[in-house]
């Protein structure tokens, strides 16, 4: 049976350098005002962290599923919209 991350890795994902389709509009709210850091736990590709102190976001490989946008618990501090045509994950089978 293959896992979860294998299927995933078949994946591509187009960067788009100039105009990221996630951002954090103000990191102090997610950095002392968030408790549960529900969109490190929740992301299911793993593109939200937490390390010393301060929320991380890496938008390569996002499956644009927008989880973290709902599970954000900060009064909508993720803006998030569809990457521009072109960019973006690349689905290998679907």
């Amino acid at each position: 049976m293959m896992k979860v991350e294998e299927k995933l890795f078949q994946n591509r994902y187009r960067v788009d350098a100039d105009r990221p389709h996630i951002r954090i509009k103000n990191e102090s709210v997610c950095n002392d005002g968030c408790v549960s850091r529900a969109c490190v736990v929740c992301c299911p590709a793993g593109c939200w962290s937490f390390e010393e102190g301060k929320i991380g976001l890496i938008t390569d490989g996002c499956l644009e599923c927008g989880t973290c946008r709902v599970v954000c618990d900060t009064h909508g501090n993720v803006d998030w919209n569809y990457p521009r045509a072109g960019f973006g994950i690349l689905f290998k089978f679907g």
